[in-house]
């Protein structure tokens, strides 16, 4: 094999490694849900860039054009869904643009907003996450060749989860604002569904509705810094 075979052997998709020569870009504010999608990205031979705020992603955008842009639709300044609706309608435009929540009731208001997906979190299965990328490629981006469905399912480093909860702790030291109450509600949730820590979901979702019912949230603060604490003093493994 000369140096050109092996340039186009790096360059164009093939069944094993789909979504080869492509680069994505992943807004997205967890460490574990972006260590997911790189184990992802890693496995299909697609480059990987993140940023964990709009402005991040902005600051991306202004250097290079992605092949795919995945957009979680709550971030620390903002909705991913303004992003979104600007990316769609913007030319050139991003091949792909697909829309991630843990909220499934979400994928209405991202198609509406202009994304071409919608992935729902916990994002573990590589085969999906491959086909609905591919799904919305043009036909000479996508392998030639029959491939085979992978049916593995990826699994973060448990240690990017411990950095999560350490993050969510730190915006909870002192008197939060309401604006960070609403985030570190909304963050946790899905953090917790993602892991499925069914006791962290749980704590996120109600400090969630008791912010909805403009009640005290300090009971459920208490709760939470408590629940955060234990889970930061075990080793950070699940």
């Amino acid at each position: 094999m000369d140096d050109t075979e092996l340039f186009n052997t790096a360059r164009y998709p093939t069944p094993a490694r789909p979504l080869l020569g492509m680069t994505l870009l992943v807004v997205e504010d967890s460490r574990f849900t972006s260590e997911a999608l790189r184990l992802m990205c890693l496995h299909s031979g697609a480059r990987i860039r993140r940023a964990d705020t709009l402005i991040a992603a902005e600051r991306h955008l202004k250097v290079y054009c992605p092949t795919v842009i995945l957009i979680d639709l709550g971030l620390p300044d903002g909705s991913g869904l303004d992003l979104i609706h600007r990316l769609s309608r913007h030319s050139p435009r991003i091949e792909v643009i697909l829309a991630i929540s843990g909220d499934d009731g979400m994928e209405r208001r991202s198609l509406e907003q202009g994304a071409d997906g919608f992935l729902a979190k916990p994002i573990l299965s590589l085969a999906s996450f491959q086909e609905t990328i591919l799904h919305h490629l043009p036909a000479a981006q996508r392998p030639m060749d029959p491939r085979l469905v992978n049916e593995a399912e990826i699994t973060p480093d448990p240690i990017s989860y411990h950095e999560d909860l350490q993050h969510a702790a730190s915006l909870l030291d002192g008197r939060p604002d309401e604006r960070t109450l609403d985030y570190v509600a909304q963050f946790l949730t899905g953090l917790g569904r993602s892991a499925n820590d069914g006791a962290v979901r749980d704590a996120g979702q109600t400090l969630g509705i008791t912010r909805m019912r403009r009640a005290s949230p300090e009971k459920a603060l208490l709760a939470l810094r408590g629940l955060l604490q234990q889970r930061l003093a075990a080793a950070p493994l699940f």
